[in-house]
């Protein structure tokens, strides 16, 4: 076609690789709540010294539940309106909600002295906007990427699950200069400018658009199977997949949440050591999108969920054994839990796609991802009661293995190819 042969001062072809960029850019602010777990001790501290207000384990886990919840409710609202507004009017309103979010975290505690004031701010507003903010830059990759979707969508989220790598740090290095509400202040005005000027950028190519010299697959290699969201929620093969990708959120959520007080108050490394870590584990968790996906296609979605869900049992199994100065044990762990949350970002929407067809794929992931908001609520009950109630990490370990153990069986019996009546 002769319309959008030019992107960027490029031939389309080449051109449509900026979106990656930008898309992977955006994703490294809207990831960054998996840093969360940076400011946690910090913000339980700051509250006790500075408000002389006692902040939990489990209450310290609330903002970042609420995050989490929140965008998996925004992302299913932000699907139903992308194609309607366009991913630049979407993404602007996304940025404006993360960056105020961010910002007023900062802001709201001096003047109302509670956690419920980073919940509604950081939690809910934040929240919303990675949610409403998510979906663009991934249609926007898979459009114009209809020979490559599967490299360019992976690409474009690695930014997402890699971002702690730079935003751990940043994070770190603020909360230690400036306390963590002026950390919540300067990283909210950054991603508010920087995510808003590249949405700008963000459109879709034109209907019908294909990079030249490019022959879309036949129509008998397309999905035999076409289910809208009502027929989808009937199937057995629903059920496996929802809770067992819940399950799965569930451990890797909790990781994520614990991932620096554990290495300071288990493995009793320095603070700084512990975030490094974090950036780590973040490289792992953006190599299990695609490292997933490939299992997803190439095992089936059934076996490559039971590979994941028995390298968290493994993983909770062998944390139950850590303590001070284990830190290879810790790692490796937390880089499994961390890789499975990633990979499960990958086997929940190529299963979804494969198991109940691409015709109706917005709507059917936006159910299925509420599973990745109840495993955010589940996963901080869980860590937050296990340090609150009984002093220590290591027991959310134990109620993470019986799970994967339960999801697997559910992956063996139920994780199966539907068939329409």
């Amino acid at each position: 076609m002769a319309e959008n042969t030019k992107l960027f001062g490029m031939k389309a072809e080449s051109g449509r690789w900026i979106f990656i960029l930008l898309g992977f850019i955006i994703n490294i602010c809207l990831g960054s709540v998996y840093a969360y777990s940076v400011f946690k001790v910090p913000i339980q501290n700051f509250f006790a010294n500075t408000y002389k207000v006692n902040v939990g384990s489990f209450e310290g886990n609330l903002p970042f539940m609420a995050f989490l919840f929140f965008f998996a409710i925004l992302m299913f609202f932000g699907g139903q309106v992308l194609e309607k507004l366009g991913p630049k009017k979407v993404g602007i309103v996304g940025g404006i909600l993360v960056g105020l979010g961010w910002i007023l975290a900062g802001i709201i505690p001096n003047v109302w002295s509670s956690i419920w004031a980073l919940v509604l701010t950081y939690g809910m507003i934040g929240g919303a906007g990675v949610g409403l903010a998510y979906g663009g830059p991934i249609a926007v990759a898979a459009k114009w990427f209809p020979d490559k979707k599967g490299l360019a969508v992976g690409l474009t989220l690695a930014g997402f699950g890699g971002s702690p790598f730079i935003s751990a740090y940043v994070a770190s290095a603020l909360i230690k200069a400036v306390n963590p509400l002026n950390t919540f202040i300067y990283m909210g005005i950054a991603f508010l400018i920087i995510i808003i000027l590249l949405s700008l950028l963000l459109k879709f190519p034109v209907t019908g658009w294909k990079p030249q010299g490019w022959t879309p697959p036949a129509a008998a290699a397309a999905s035999a199977v076409e289910m809208t969201t009502a027929e989808m929620v009937k199937t057995p093969a629903f059920w496996g997949l929802f809770l067992a990708y819940t399950i799965g959120c569930t451990a890797g959520l909790m990781a994520i949440g614990v991932s620096s007080p554990v290495g300071t108050e288990v493995i009793m490394l320095e603070a700084e050591i512990a975030a490094v870590l974090v950036g780590v584990f973040a490289i792992f968790n953006g190599l299990g999108r695609p490292l997933f996906g490939w299992l997803t296609d190439r095992i089936t979605p059934r076996w490559a969920a039971v590979i994941s869900l028995a390298i968290i049992f493994v993983a909770a199994v062998l944390m139950l054994q850590a303590g001070a100065g284990t830190t290879a044990l810790y790692t490796v762990c937390f880089c499994a839990l961390w890789l499975c949350l990633g990979g499960w970002l990958a086997i929940g929407p190529t299963t979804t796609t494969t198991f109940f067809g691409p015709k109706h794929y917005t709507r059917n992931y936006g159910v299925v991802f509420f599973a990745y908001g109840i495993g955010a609520i589940v996963g901080g009950l869980i860590s937050g009661l296990a340090k609150d109630i009984f002093g220590d990490y290591r027991n959310a370990f134990i109620i993470t293995a019986v799970l994967s153990a339960i999801a697997i069986l559910l992956a063996i019996f139920l994780l199966k190819a539907p068939k329409k009546a």
